[in-house]
C-alpha cells in the first residue's frame, strides 16, 4: 500500500514540493541523518541554481541575437533605402515600444519588398549599361557585331532613379547618335552603289573592302557605324566621285572629238547614232550622269578606238577638211567685215599639203587656232558692227524719208498712205538719233583702235574715214539746204514784188513727168540703186575680186551713197535741221 501511495504523486502533476516530500519520505524510510539530508538539499539547491542560470544565459543570448537581427535588419533597410535613393518607405514601423520580435516581424516584409525592388533596379541598370557599352563599342569599332555582350557589373551603392535616369538619357543620346551614324552609313552605301553602277564597277567587292558588314545580306542594325567605317566610306565616295569626274571629262573630250570629226567628214546620222550613248553626255554636269554603265571603261575604250579610226580616215581626206575649215574661217571674217585674200590662203594650204612638210594634225591645229582668233576678233568687233548696222539702217530710213517728203501727194487718201505715214513718224525719230549714234560709234572705234594699235576697217575701208566722210557730206548737204532755202525766199520775194506791180501772182510751174509713188522699197540709196557702198570705199578698194564684191553687195554694203536726206518742204524741216559737226579721224 505504501509503494502505491508513493507512486501516486508521480502519476499526477509533478512539482518541486511533491518531489521534496517524496524525498523526505524516502529519507525517513531509509533513516538518513540530518547532516546527509542537509548536504543533499544543498546539492539540490545548487543544481537548481545552475539550471536557472543556464536558462537565463540562454534567454539573454537569444535576446542579444534578436537585437542583433533587428539592428542588422534596420541597417539593411537603411542601406537599401540609401541605394534606391528613397528617403522613406511605406510600412516601416515607427513605434519603438513594440517587442523585438514584433519589430522584426514588421520589418521583414519591408525588407523583402525592398530587396525585390533592388533586384529589379539592378537588372534595369545592367540592361542600360550593357546597351551603352555596346553602342560605345560600335562607335569606337572595338565591338564584334556578331559576338554576344556579357552582363556588365552594376554599382549597387547607387541605384537611385536619378542615376537610372542619367543612364537612360545617356542611352537615348547614344541611340540617337547611332541612328544618325547608321543613316550616314546607309547614305554612303547608297551613293557607292549609284557610283559603281554608273562606272560599271562591282558594288559588292567595293563596299566590302570598306567593311564586311556593309553587304546587302547583313541586317541594317548589324552594319558597322564606327568612325573608321564612316571615314573609309567617305574616302571611297570621294575617290569614286573623282573617278567619275575624270571619266566624264575624258568621255566628253572624246565626244567632242567625235562630233568635230563627224562634222569635218560629213558622217551620216546612222553612223552617229551608234555613239549616242557617248555624245548624249557631252555637256552634262557630273551630278546629272546617272545612267548605269554610262562611264564604264569599255565604253570609253570603244570611243577611243572610234576616234583613232576617224583620225586615220581624216588624214586621207586632208585637203577636203582643210578647205572646209578655210571656208569656215572666211565666213567668220565675212560676217565681221574683215578683208582677206581667200585665193592666196587656199593656194598656201595646197602647197603645204602637197609638200608634205607639215603634219596633217599640225595644219588642222593651226587652222583651228586661226578660227579661234578670228572668232575672238569678231567678238571684239561685234559691238561696233552692231552700231554700224544701226547707223546704215538709219541712213536708209533718212533716204526714204527724203523721197517721202518730196512727194506732194503723200497726204492723199491713197492705198497704203497710213502705213507710209506711220513709217515716216518712226523714221523721223530714228533720223534724230543719227548724230548721237555717230558720236558713240566714233568714240568706240577710237577706243578699239587705241586698245589694239591697229585701224578698224569695214570691208577694207577705215571706219573712221567713212564716218568723217559722212560728217563732211552731211555738212555739205546742210549748207546746200540753207542755200536752197535762201533761194526760195528770194524767189518768193520776187513773186511778191511782181504781184504788187502786175496785180496777179503767177502759178508755180508743175514739174513735167509722172507722179512718184512713195512706199516701202528695198534697201538702197535715194536713186533706188541697191548698193549702199560709199564712194570712198569704192575708190580705196577697187582692186577687190569680183567674187567677194558680189558676195558683199548681196549681203550688206559698206555705207549708204546718200547719207543725208534734204527736204525742200517745210514739213520736213525739223528732220534735216539738226547740225552735225564733222568728226576728226
Amino acid at each position: 500500500m505504501a509503494t502505491t501511495h508513493a507512486q501516486n504523486p508521480l502519476l499526477g502533476e509533478t512539482t518541486c514540493g511533491s518531489l521534496l516530500q517524496k524525498l523526505q519520505e524516502i529519507w525517513d524510510e531509509v533513516g538518513e541523518n540530518d547532516e546527509e539530508r542537509d548536504k543533499m538539499l544543498l546539492q539540490l539547491e545548487q543544481e537548481c541554481l545552475d539550471v536557472y542560470k543556464r536558462k537565463v544565459e540562454q534567454a539573454a543570448k537569444s535576446r542579444a541575437q534578436l537585437l542583433q537581427a533587428l539592428s542588422d535588419a534596420k541597417l539593411e533597410l537603411s542601406s537599401l533605402l540609401s541605394a534606391l535613393g528613397e528617403k522613406s518607405f511605406v510600412g516601416i514601423p515607427e513605434n519603438s515600444s513594440e517587442t523585438i520580435k514584433e519589430q522584426l516581424a514588421a520589418i521583414a516584409p519591408v525588407l523583402e519588398q525592398l530587396c525585390k525592388q533592388k533586384e529589379e533596379r539592378v537588372k534595369e541598370f545592367s540592361d542600360f549599361q550593357s546597351q551603352i557599352q555596346k553602342i560605345i563599342g560600335e562607335i569606337a569599332g572595338t565591338l564584334n557585331l556578331n559576338a554576344q555582350t556579357g552582363t556588365s557589373e552594376v554599382d549597387e551603392a547607387d541605384l537611385s532613379m536619378k542615376k537610372l535616369n542619367e543612364y537612360h538619357a545617356q542611352l537615348q543620346e547614344l541611340q540617337k547618335e547611332k541612328s544618325e551614324r547608321l543613316q550616314k552609313v546607309l547614305e554612303f552605301v547608297s551613293t557607292v552603289h549609284d557610283l559603281c553602277a554608273v562606272l560599271g564597277m562591282d558594288f559588292f567587292s567595293t563596299v566590302t573592302e570598306v567593311h564586311p558588314s556593309l553587304n546587302d545580306s547583313t541586317s541594317v542594325q548589324s552594319k558597322s557605324i564606327s568612325n573608321d567605317t564612316l571615314s573609309r566610306l567617305a574616302k571611297t565616295v570621294l575617290a569614286l566621285k573623282e573617278d567619275k569626274k575624270q571619266r566624264l571629262h575624258k568621255l566628253q573630250e572624246l565626244a567632242t572629238q567625235l562630233i568635230d570629226l563627224w562634222n569635218l567628214m560629213d558622217t551620216s546620222m546612222e553612223e552617229r547614232r551608234l555613239f549616242d550613248h557617248v555624245t548624249c553626255n557631252i555637256s552634262a554636269p557630273v551630278d546629272e550622269v546617272t545612267v548605269p554603265g554610262a562611264l564604264a571603261l569599255d565604253l570609253i575604250e570603244q570611243a577611243e578606238v572610234e576616234v583613232e579610226r576617224l583620225d586615220q580616215l581624216k588624214a586621207s581626206r586632208m585637203k577636203e577638211i582643210a578647205f572646209k575649215k578655210q571656208a569656215e574661217l572666211e565666213e567668220i571674217y565675212a560676217c565681221a567685215h574683215i578683208e582677206i585674200d581667200p585665193e592666196a590662203e587656199r593656194e598656201k594650204i595646197m602647197e603645204l599639203i602637197d609638200s608634205g612638210n607639215v603634219e596633217p594634225a599640225e595644219l588642222l591645229a593651226d587652222m583651228d587656232n586661226q578660227i579661234t582668233k578670228a572668232k575672238e576678233e569678231s567678238l571684239s568687233r561685234k559691238d561696233i558692227l552692231d552700231k554700224v548696222e544701226k547707223w546704215m539702217s538709219a541712213c536708209e530710213e533718212e533716204s526714204w524719208l527724203e523721197d517721202y517728203n518730196r512727194d506732194e501727194n503723200r497726204y492723199n487718201a491713197s492705198r497704203g498712205a497710213h502705213l507710209n505715214l506711220k513709217r515716216a513718224e518712226k523714221a523721223r525719230i530714228l533720223v534724230n538719233k543719227i548724230p548721237s549714234l555717230v558720236d558713240t560709234l566714233v568714240a568706240k572705234t577710237r577706243a578699239w583702235e587705241e586698245d589694239r594699235g591697229i585701224s578698224f576697217t569695214y570691208d577694207g575701208v577705215p571706219l573712221l574715214a567713212m564716218l568723217d566722210e559722212y560728217a563732211m557730206l552731211r555738212h555739205e548737204r546742210e549748207e546746200e539746204k540753207r542755200r536752197l532755202r535762201d533761194q526760195k525766199k528770194f524767189h518768193e520775194q520776187q513773186n511778191t514784188e511782181q504781184e504788187a506791180v502786175f496785180g496777179s501772182r503767177p502759178s508755180p510751174a508743175r514739174p513735167v513727168g509722172t507722179k512718184k509713188v512713195v512706199g516701202p522699197r528695198a534697201n538702197g540709196s535715194a536713186n533706188g540703186t541697191p548698193s549702199r557702198r560709199l564712194s570712198l570705199n569704192t575708190n580705196q578698194n577697187g582692186a577687190r575680186s569680183a567674187t567677194r564684191d558680189g558676195k558683199r553687195d548681196n549681203t550688206r554694203p559698206a555705207a549708204p551713197v546718200n547719207y543725208v536726206a534734204i527736204s525742200k518742204d517745210d514739213d520736213a524741216s525739223h528732220v534735216s535741221g539738226t547740225d552735225l559737226t564733222p568728226a576728226s579721224p
